[in-house]
């Protein structure tokens, strides 16, 4: 969820595991190459969501020269009906950065998608996709499990959300992109929040679990935040996780809580796949509309 005051940067690294914990940090130095998932197991990934990046990387080297850290994955978020950006993966790429795209239904009916109105669309930026020929890390409907988007709990039913799910990653499939790693992104539990097992699309169908949260309050903790969604995620698989969106806000404390973030994140208990750093960056490009001739099906 977007934040309500404007986030400092938290620099994580987490190391990832499935039932491992624990090693050394090793930062990719280029992206895999065509028709195979990002690697899991003895890397760390670190990424940015950053105002003018798209269409720009110099915001990424800005944020490298300030930090002292190289992201490997850049987020961004892509309205409905909008191409895959491939030049600008292209660019990034040519840096070492994965592009991570979460495209968001705004303007499209979720039944409709089920139903196949938008797979010409779909086709088309599969097949893009699979023409940019490396890895490409994809998110559809983030924070379904949320009541604050129109694709989220309250608005479309889990089944439904599901069944669109498994309609986008079999159409990828069969266009021959292979080299999408699915992240499916649920927001931390928290009161108001739908239980999240209901919008589990099955584990071929998904590559690595996101979870969004974020440090508020000087009370936050890493347990606190995302411990308890964790342990409901673990109860139904044991993919990888991305803390695919975090930061501390500044009333949280934060040289404190970006050493929580930092010390729990690569734990036995909550071992985590890497973050995605949130430094203010918009998400309004899901808030555009479709453009003319790609309107939603009445």
């Amino acid at each position: 969820m977007r934040p309500r005051f404007s986030l400092l940067i938290a620099l994580v690294l987490a190391t990832v595991a499935l039932t491992y914990a624990g090693g050394h940090i090793v930062l990719p130095v280029s992206p895999p190459d065509v028709h195979a998932s990002l690697p899991p197991s003895s890397a760390s990934y670190l990424g940015v969501y950053i105002n003018g990046s798209p269409p720009d990387y110099q915001p990424i080297a800005n944020f490298a020269n300030v930090t002292g850290t190289k992201p490997n994955l850049v987020g961004y978020y892509s309205g409905w009906a909008q191409p895959f950006a491939q030049s600008y993966a292209q660019l990034i790429r040519s840096h070492g950065v994965i592009p991570f795209v979460q495209i968001d239904p705004t303007y499209a009916s979720v039944p409709q998608i089920v139903a196949g109105a938008y797979d010409a669309y779909l086709r088309l930026y599969a097949d893009s996709v699979r023409n940019f020929g490396h890895a490409v890390v994809i998110g559809f409907g983030h924070e379904m499990n949320a009541p604050w988007y129109s694709w989220g709990y309250g608005h479309v039913a889990p089944s439904t959300f599901v069944a669109a799910w498994r309609h986008i990653v079999t159409l990828f499939q069969g266009q021959g992109a292979d080299n999408v790693t699915w992240l499916w992104t649920i927001n931390a539990d928290r009161p108001g929040t739908g239980r999240v097992a209901l919008w589990w699309p099955g584990a071929r169908y998904v590559t690595w679990v996101g979870i969004d949260g974020y440090y508020y309050t000087p009370s936050d903790t890493f347990d606190r935040v995302f411990g308890q969604t964790i342990d409901q995620v673990r109860a139904f698989t044991r993919k990888p996780v991305l803390l695919s969106e975090t930061a501390v806000g500044p009333k949280a404390g934060q040289i404190v809580k970006i050493g929580d973030l930092f010390r729990w994140s690569g734990s036995t208990r909550h071992s985590t796949t890497g973050s995605g750093i949130k430094t203010g960056a918009s998400k309004t490009t899901r808030q555009q509309k479709p453009p003319s001739g790609l309107t939603s099906p009445t």
